[in-house]
């Protein structure tokens, strides 16, 4: 039996403000997009095979919701190859990247969109290179 994370559903201010942030940091796009349960609005945005479901609930005037952090989630973390190159998309998106690390088994930062949702962005390039030797 293989298993995978196929999607993860968060709640947002507004699907399509937070879709196309991502879109923009992450170069994925939007594969679905419409109305959901109790007058919402979902968008789903991601690659092929794994993407974020992003629902805002009816009425939603964008603003962020004030989650508290780590309720209920503590961060999405989001695998790319190129650690600096994506650290520099997300403070040209206005976001500050913060908790910078190193360590096995790769490099990492994180930073809050306007929702207050955590990312972390990881890359394991360096490992690679290391096991690779």
């Amino acid at each position: 039996m293989n298993a995978r994370l196929e999607h993860v559903n968060i709640t947002v201010g507004n699907a399509d403000r937070s879709a196309a942030l991502i879109e923009t940091l992450f170069g994925w796009r939007v594969r679905w997009a419409g109305p959901a349960m109790n007058g919402g609005r979902t968008v789903h945005v991601g690659t092929g095979s794994q993407y974020l479901a992003l629902y805002s609930t009816a009425g939603g005037d964008g603003r962020p919701l004030g989650w508290a952090k780590g309720a209920p989630l503590n961060h999405v973390a989001i695998e790319v190859d190129d650690l600096d190159a994506m650290e520099r998309r997300v403070a040209e998106a206005g976001l500050a990247p913060f908790g910078h690390g190193d360590y096995e088994p790769g490099r990492r930062f994180y930073f809050f969109d306007p929702d207050g949702i955590e990312f972390e962005v990881v890359s394991y390039a360096a490992a690679g290179r290391e096991a690779a030797k």
